[in-house]
This record gives structure tokens, C-alpha cells and sequence, in this order.
């Protein structure tokens, strides 16, 4: 499934999982966008780059998720090869066990400990605008995770991370991870302003107009946002309006799903408060949300 797919002059992607980005400095050098999964992953980039004998001068994460930086390891380990995430996201890099236990709010079981959620830690440095390399343009893309970014190549093609869900996975899973619903909803309005040939979301296929998915994915955000209003006419504690998600959407529930569906609700539920739309109160030891 890891197919090399050029897509401008110097700018190429792997048709994968999660997808990643290459960017060509020069005839033998070029920088890899993000890393897969897990060491599987890794090999197979490394196998793709030494086909086409190219030398990988570094690793860009756009975040730390761990199908975005699961490769890192094992790339690190053969290649030597220096590695870069966004602020928070490069400490979360380095110390992956921050992710499952930020997710769960507390010292994760072993059954959230896996691959999925803890990539293998790597040494991963901030990415600043001094240390990025040649031909590249960094974009702040805050809301699905802490300081994730997307990049622009010279020839004008843009990977937008996880700041878009492809049609099918939002209908079929509906509660896609966001860890701040605000800043989502404006990176959704500041991607709608970009001009470029081409835009390639890690999970979506690539479109040369993105506005139709970042709608189909906006709307997505405020159908759960009223349907959590609804949920809270009468006052309501985060688990009942957990299940009462999971009811709805008719989604399964394991460690996984509760954590990252979980998670992404605390956040819908912050974004209420903040907007007004929803109150707290503290009644017989209990956190209760209602419709404001």
C-alpha cells in the first residue's frame, strides 16, 4: 500500500495509512513528512527512499500522534537522520508516553499502551522557521492536536496533517480527535484563504479545491455541538453524556475509543462552557453540564 505518488517536480507522497510527504532538496537529498505508524512503517520508507537513491536529510512531524511518528525510531536508528516536531509536539516526540497518559488523564493501563497511541520515543528537536529546510513553508494548524502544523512545498502543495477527515471517515466515525474545538474551527476557516496547486490531507485524498471537505467537516464539529446541547436539557454528568454519544453514533466502545472519542468530548465540552452555552455546577459530589 506505501506507493510513491509525484505530484509536482520536486514534491511527492506515499499512498498510506496515514499519508506522508517528500520533499526533494536537491538531486540525492530529501526531507520526509512525517513517518507512519510503527517500524514497519519505517522500513518501508527506507526501502522507497533506497530505490530511488535518495539520501534523508531529516524528518518533519507535523504532530505527535503516533501513526505520524511511529517510523521515527527505527529511521533513527539506521539513518542517523535529525527529526523535528512544533513546540509541544516535539517534547511529546520524545517522551510518547505523554500522549496515552494525556488522553487518559492519568497513568495509562497496558491496554492503552500500544502502538496506536505510544510510538517508540525518538530525540526530536522543535522545529523553528531557522531550522526549516530550504523550500518549505511551516502553517500553525492548532485544534486536532497541541501545536500541529502543515507545510507548503515550492512547487505549491500543501500537507494539511490531520486538520481534515475524508468523507467516509467522518460519516463513519463522526467523533474525530480534537483536542481544542476553537482553534479547529479557525483552522478550517484560514485553510479555506490558502492558494496552492494541490492540497494532501494525511487522511483524505488529495484535492486541488479543499473547501468542500473542510464544510463537510466544519459541519460535522456543530452537529455534535447540538447534539450535546440536546443531551444536556436536563443536567448531566461527562459519563452519561459519554454513553449517550456512543448511543447515538452507534460506536463501539474499547480502551481506545473511550480515550479518543472521550478526550475529544471533555474538549466539546470546554468549547460549550467557554461559548456560554453550556453551564457546570457541582451537585452531591458530581460535575454536571446543562444547556445554559
Amino acid at each position: 500500500m506505501y506507493e510513491l505518488i509525484q505530484v509536482a517536480e520536486r514534491t511527492y507522497y506515499l499512498q498510506c495509512p496515514a499519508k506522508m510527504g517528500i520533499w526533494k532538496l536537491n538531486d540525492t537529498d530529501a526531507v520526509l513528512i512525517d513517518s507512519g505508524n510503527d517500524k514497519d512503517a519505517g522500513k518501508k520508507v527506507q526501502k522507497i527512499f533506497d530505490a530511488q537513491g535518495w539520501h534523508l536529510a531529516c524528518i518533519l512531524n507535523t504532530h505527535a500522534n503516533a501513526d505520524h511518528n511511529g517510523g521515527n525510531a527505527l529511521l533513527q536508528q539506521r539513518l542517523s537522520v535529525p527529526t523535528f516536531a512544533p513546540g509541544i509536539d516535539a517534547a511529546i516526540t520524545t517522551y510518547p508516553i505523554l500522549e496515552p497518559a494525556f488522553l487518559y488523564g492519568g497513568f495509562p493501563c497496558k491496554a492503552l499502551r500500544n502502538k496506536f497511541l505510544l510510538a517508540q520515543p525518538s530525540n526530536c528537536k522543535p522545529l523553528t522557521t531557522e531550522n526549516l529546510p530550504d523550500g518549505l513553508t511551516m502553517l500553525p494548524l492548532p485544534g486536532h492536536f497541541f501545536d500541529m502544523c502543515g507545510f507548503q512545498t515550492a512547487d505549491h502543495v500543501w500537507f494539511l496533517a490531520d486538520c481534515l477527515s475524508g468523507a467516509n471517515i467522518v460519516e463513519k466515525y463522526h467523533v474525530n480527535f480534537i483536542y481544542d474545538v476553537s482553534a479547529y474551527l479557525e483552522t478550517l476557516d484560514n485553510i479555506c484563504k490558502l492558494d496552492g496547486r494541490l492540497f494532501i490531507p494525511a487522511h483524505a485524498e488529495p484535492a486541488e479545491d479543499i473547501r468542500p471537505l473542510a464544510a463537510l467537516n466544519r459541519a460535522k464539529v456543530l452537529e455534535i455541538c447540538e447534539n450535546i446541547l440536546t443531551f444536556c436539557q436536563n443536567p448531566l454528568s461527562f459519563d452519561a453524556i459519554l454513553q449517550k454519544v456512543f448511543q447515538h453514533y452507534q460506536l463501539a466502545m474499547d480502551f481506545n475509543q473511550y480515550v479518543l472519542v472521550g478526550s475529544t468530548i471533555r474538549s466539546y465540552l470546554s468549547y460549550l462552557l467557554d461559548q456560554g452555552e453550556l453551564s457546570a455546577s457541582f451537585t452531591d459530589k458530581m460535575l454536571l453540564w446543562q444547556r445554559a
